[in-house]
C-alpha cells in the first residue's frame, strides 16, 4: 500500500484505470471530469492524448484545487486511422477487422496536476499490438458476447477479446488504458504518495 501526502483524484470512468490504481495500492477517489472531447482538435497522437488528457484533468481541479488529479486518454491508431470507441455494432465489427492480421498502435497520454501547488507533469506512451487473422465468425462471436462499446478500438487485452492478440511491445498496462509504471514514478517523485 501507498500512503497519500494529498488527495488523489482519478479523472475517468474507466473500470480499467480504476482497477490498475487500486492494484498497485494506491488510494484514490473517483471522479469523472464529463469534458466533452469534440472540443479538442485531432493532432499527432502524442498531442492529442496529452492534450485531452490535460483537459479533462483540469475540468476536475477547479472544483478539487488541493487535490492531485490524474486523467488519461487512451488512442488506436490502426492504418493512419484514429479508432476510438465503436458507436454501433457494424462500427464494431469494422474495427475488429481492421485491426485483424495487422499491427496497430496504442497511444495512452496522461496528465497529472494540483491546481494549489501549480505543478503538473504529463507524457504519453506507445505500444505496438500484432493481432491474429480474425475470422468474420469470430468477430460476430465477439459482439455478441463482448463489450466492445467502451473500448478504444473496440478490443481489451482483458476479457473475449484477448484471443484476438498474438503479441504486444511496449507496456502492457498503457494498452489497458494507463502507463502505470511512469505514472507511479511521478507519484512516488513528487511524494504524492509514499510507500507505506
Amino acid at each position: 500500500m501507498y500512503i497519500n501526502e494529498k488527495q488523489i483524484i482519478l479523472a475517468s470512468e474507466s473500470e480499467r484505470r480504476k482497477i490498475l490504481l487500486e492494484e498497485v495500492g494506491i488510494d484514490f477517489m473517483v471522479m469523472p471530469s464529463n469534458f466533452d472531447e469534440e472540443k479538442i482538435p485531432v493532432s499527432e497522437p502524442e498531442d492529442y492524448t496529452i492534450d485531452l488528457s490535460k483537459a479533462k484533468a483540469e475540468t476536475v481541479s477547479v472544483n478539487y484545487p488541493d487535490s492531485w488529479i490524474i486523467a488519461a486518454d487512451t488512442i488506436v491508431i490502426a492504418d493512419k486511422e484514429i479508432l476510438g470507441k465503436p458507436k454501433s455494432r457494424q462500427d464494431a465489427f469494422d474495427m475488429i477487422k481492421k485491426l485483424s492480421g495487422n499491427v496497430h498502435t496504442v497511444y495512452t497520454g496522461y496528465y497529472i496536476t494540483s491546481y494549489s501547488e501549480k505543478k503538473s507533469f504529463k507524457g504519453c506512451e506507445k505500444t505496438d499490438v500484432c493481432s491474429k487473422d480474425i475470422s468474420e465468425k469470430e468477430i460476430i462471436h465477439y459482439l455478441d458476447n463482448g463489450k466492445p462499446y467502451d473500448k478504444s478500438g473496440g478490443y481489451s487485452l482483458l476479457g473475449p477479446s484477448a484471443l484476438f492478440i498474438k503479441s504486444i511491445n511496449g507496456s502492457y498496462t498503457n494498452v489497458l488504458g494507463l502507463p502505470v509504471c511512469e505514472v507511479m514514478e511521478i507519484l512516488i517523485r513528487e511524494r504524492i504518495a509514499v510507500p507505506g
